[in-house]
Order: C-alpha cells, then structure tokens, then sequence
C-alpha cells in the first residue's frame, strides 16, 4: 500500500500536469515532446511485458509493446504510457533509474501490482489520465450502473479496468471489482466503504457470480448485467444482510473475466 503521505504528493503531480491542459482526454503526447522523451513502439513478443523504461548514456527511453495491443490511440497503450511516464516523472524512481539502485523491468497492465514501485506508477497513471477535478465533474448525481463505467472509460480514452479502479477510488458510489483467470481470482480492488470485504472463496470464484458460471461454459463471451445475493456471494453476512442484492457486470475474454459490482 502507498503511504498516503507520498500517494498526495504522485496525485498532485500527475494532477497538477493534466490539469496544465485545456484538453480533457490527456495529451500525451504534448508531455512526451515537452520532456523530450525518446518513446518507441514496437513489437517485443505477445505476453512478454507493456511497457518498460530504461535510462542510457544520459538519456531517458521508453519502449511500448505492440504486440499486446498497446497503441498510442487506445486505452491500454494511453495507460501503459502513463505508467512509464510515472516512472519518469516521480523522483524516486527516476532518480533510482538513473543511479541504477532501480533496475529497468518490464511493466504489464491489467495485473494486480505487487511491487510497491508499480502501485506507484499505476496511480500516477490514474491521476494523469482521470485527474479527480475532471472525474467528480462527470459522475456528479449520475446514478451507478456499469453503463457510467463504459462511458467515462470512452470520454477519457482509458480501459474499462483503469477506468473502474478510478471511480472505486474516488467516484460516488462504492463498487467491488474481481478479475480471474480460469476461474481462479487473480486480484480483488473495492471502495473503502464497499460493505462486504472477503468472498465467499478467496482463490476460486463461486458459481453464484455471473463470471462463475462464465467458467464453467467459455465457448461463448459475455458482457452482461445480472443480480446476485449477498449470502451466495460474500463471507461475514449478517443475518439481517442475507437478502440484500447486488449486479455483477462481467466482462469476459477466452480465459479471463472482468466483473465490477455494485449495490442499488
């Protein structure tokens, strides 16, 4: 976790450039040509890594990854670029690049971040693109629904993952987001006052989420809305909660699914 004393400063950096802006979707690549950054797309191998940020001979490099559908005009690759230019922009780790204490790694998106350095960098990148004065203006008195989520994730040209970390963060309705792979869950990410912490298995989603029974039949791909219930769904319910009902929205790929949930 980021200590919320060094997580106010990486807001009000990222902040502080995108707001430097008229433009409400973040001009990368204005940033770019002002830092006088050597960016490079290319193809380095499907699975291999997003992005990664290298400093040589006194010169800062930033290299995208094609090969894992990262282009400069859509959401993974607008966000994958932020997160290098957090590695670039926040002084620690560009400090720790050139000095060589932080050696160049590959940096992949849609995985939960283990090391602290790419929390770091992910939040820097949700800053800059989503930056909180823009964000609260757009979901002001809009009632939740995974049809919000689609479109702030178009009017900020970020993936609907970025976008619904955003809006558990700071949005105005407090929602829980699951991501799994063969129907193991991989991460888990709430509002702070989403009311039900744990699921009913930690490791393997349950039959009683819509992405549960994604798993059992893949043939198909999904992107739909269905209610579910507390007491099939989540550990620590109380007796008087064991009818509250929630929506799951899950979005699903071969072998990967996406749900966001939320209460009425």
């Amino acid at each position: 976790m980021i200590k919320n004393s060094f997580k106010s400063n990486i807001k009000k950096l990222a902040e502080s450039i995108a707001l430097g802006f008229d433009e409400k979707i973040t001009p990368l690549e204005k940033i770019i040509k002002e830092e006088e950054l050597e960016v490079f797309y290319d193809d380095y191998d499907k699975g291999t890594f997003d992005g990664m940020t290298i400093f040589d001979n006194g010169t800062f490099y930033i290299h995208i990854n094609t090969a894992n559908n990262n282009k400069s005009n859509n959401g993974r690759g607008r966000f994958t670029l932020a997160h290098e230019l957090g590695h670039y922009m926040i002084e620690s780790h560009r400090i720790g690049l050139m000095s060589g204490l932080l050696e160049p790694h590959p940096s992949k998106t849609n995985q939960k971040q283990f090391y602290e350095i790419e929390r770091e960098a992910d939040y820097f990148a949700s800053c800059l693109l989503m930056p909180e004065e823009r964000f609260k203006i757009d979901i002001f008195r809009k009632k939740f629904n995974f049809d919000l989520i689609n479109w702030l994730s178009k009017e900020y040209i970020v993936s609907i993952t970025a976008c619904a970390f955003r809006f558990a963060q700071i949005g105005s309705h407090p929602i829980l987001i699951i991501y799994a792979e063969n129907g193991n869950i991989k991460w888990t990410f709430s509002s702070d006052d989403f009311p039900f912490k744990y699921l009913l298995n930690s490791s393997e989603i349950s039959d009683s989420f819509v992405m549960g029974e994604y798993f059992k039949n893949t043939s198909t791909e999904i992107s739909k809305t269905a209610q579910i219930w507390a007491m099939d769904c989540f550990n620590y319910v109380r007796s008087e909660d064991i009818n509250r009902k929630f929506y799951e929205h899950c979005i699903t790929y071969k072998n990967s699914a996406l749900s966001i949930i939320w209460e009425d």
